[in-house]
């Protein structure tokens, strides 16, 4: 039998992946003051069994359990909850996080459980627990927080282990908060962005990248907004920089200075990745959702990102926006793929609790999943068969566009009206697989040779060599003739000829 320690307080969440790391946690943990010897950091993710969690937590014979809940991984939480109060009623249930911050719209793990504390709980957290170890429970379940001043805050970084060094991405942040109002985020809550003291935060960053942190994610939801700040982070991470350094920022998009474009153009290959929310082209829907975006600054930085620097493009946009249409949101998916980013997250739009964007449910028929992760179903201008139609045009997109392994191919499948046309692969795609979740790679290029060939717009010699340079490209040199002629899904047409081969390698 294993010697387990036992912890009275366990801080918790279910990652999305491993390679994810709770940052919230580890706020919480730096901030317990004297309950810090007695507390713990238990993570987990959301592919684990519920009852192969509620085992490992309860053999630590905690006596408060507090969970981080997420949008992502309220169901599993719930799951959890359920199996914890059955099995140790007496143990102390907390939970936090931004899914249990908005009450009472409130999920029903709610209910459940012994104690919610809504909003940043570095203070909140540690005052509750002193009270319920030493046996003056507070009587109201849900504790308000009342949000600590930055340089009062005890930072989290030292309590980053050598296992998440080397395996999880480092999440930091250099400021919180946002000044903009975007009705469909969560930010849009607070007041403005304020940033922790840039040399101790460069201090936290320097000890993490001594100890061997090469991945910085940067949580920041405005890391350009002051550019003096940012100037200096980006060259603190020059300076050390290495071939495996990898940086992660979100920007804003119409504020790219001439200042920040000259650090920026510095950066070696693979070393930057911006994530670059556009959302929308449109005026009017911008105007409605209270958005502030130059579009032509937009555009023209994108433009100049791509053209002028080796940073990885990350562009979002979202789709069942209020009052917008297919065929309106097609211009600005059109658009942004003439700036050429070398990713379009295609996101859904879903009901955060607290957002602003929640006004508008009834005037234009947002309707939306009743259950995690709350994406929207239908609208007043979009039924819900077109609403698959885009949900699965995403999966696709993600699968084809995103995943780099077309590069050959993709041309040949957006010449004329991109959206359009990709929309009809999409619908090929599906009718002839039936799904569009779990489709093997070898599979994925045979079908997409078979839909793309039926259209007739593509010769199919040009096709073929496309496709067999994508396929020796992602597969290891594998032969694209033998894996079509080996699925009998096309008659053999031979191979293309060397010398156009060669231009699409």
């Amino acid at each position: 039998m294993k010697k387990v320690t036992e912890f009275p307080i366990i801080l918790t969440t279910l990652n999305a992946r491993y390679m994810h790391s709770a940052f919230g946690l580890r706020y919480l943990y730096a901030n317990l003051g004297d309950l810090q010897g007695s507390a713990t950091i238990n993570e987990f993710t959301i592919q684990q069994r519920p009852i192969d969690i509620a085992e490992i937590l309860l053999e630590q014979q905690p006596k408060i359990i507090g969970f981080g809940v997420y949008i992502w991984n309220v169901t599993e939480i719930t799951k959890t909850v359920e199996l914890l109060k059955q099995i140790s009623p007496k143990t102390v249930i907390v939970l936090g996080g931004p899914e249990v911050s908005h009450l009472p719209d409130k999920p029903a793990v709610v209910d459940l459980v012994d104690y919610v504390v809504m909003g940043a709980a570095e203070k909140s957290f540690g005052e509750l627990c002193q009270l319920i170890l030493s046996g003056n429970k507070p009587l109201n379940r849900v504790i308000q927080s009342d949000e600590l001043p930055l340089d009062q805050l005890k930072l989290p970084y030292q309590f980053y282990n050598d296992d998440d060094i080397k395996n999880r991405l480092m999440y930091v942040e250099a400021s919180r908060g946002c000044p903009f109002k975007c009705e469909f985020c969560l930010s849009s809550l607070d007041k403005t962005a304020k940033p922790f003291e840039l040399g101790v935060f460069l201090d936290e960053m320097d000890k993490l990248y001594q100890r061997g942190a090469r991945n910085f994610k940067f949580i920041d939801r405005t890391f350009n907004l002051k550019v003096r700040s940012s100037i200096a982070i980006l060259e603190f991470f020059l300076a050390r920089m290495t071939d495996d350094l990898y940086l992660h920022f979100e920007v804003v998009p119409d504020n790219l200075p001439d200042a920040l474009k000259s650090v920026i153009a510095k950066f070696p290959e693979n070393a930057l990745q911006f994530e670059i929310g556009v959302q929308t082209f449109d005026t009017d829907i911008q105007a409605l959702i209270s958005r502030k975006q130059n579009n032509t600054k937009t555009c023209e930085n994108l433009r100049w990102l791509k053209e002028n620097t080796y940073a990885y493009i990350h562009a979002d946009l979202i789709f069942g926006l209020p009052s917008d249409t297919l065929e309106n949101f097609s211009k600005s998916f059109d658009q942004l793929i003439g700036l050429k980013p070398h990713e379009i997250q295609l996101g859904i739009l879903k009901r955060l609790r607290g957002v602003p964007l929640n006004r508008h449910n009834d005037a234009y028929q947002l309707r939306y999943n009743p259950n995690p992760p709350y994406n929207i179903l239908s609208t007043r201008d979009i039924d819900f068969t077109t609403m698959q139609q885009v949900n699965r045009f995403a999966r696709f997109w993600d699968m084809i566009a995103n995943s780099g392994r077309f590069k050959n191919t993709l041309p040949l499948m957006l010449q004329d009206a991109p959206f359009d046309c990709f929309m009809q692969l999409s619908n090929d795609l599906y009718q002839a697989a039936g799904s569009s979740w779990k489709i093997s790679q070898q599979r994925l290029f045979v079908l997409l040779f078979e839909c793309i060939k039926n259209t007739g717009n593509v010769d199919e010699a040009v096709l073929f060599a496309a496709m067999s340079a994508d396929y020796q490209r992602t597969a290891e040199k594998a032969s694209f003739e033998i894996l079509m002629n080996k699925n009998n899904k096309v008659a053999r047409i031979g191979v293309a000829n060397k010398r156009q081969r060669q231009m699409l390698q």
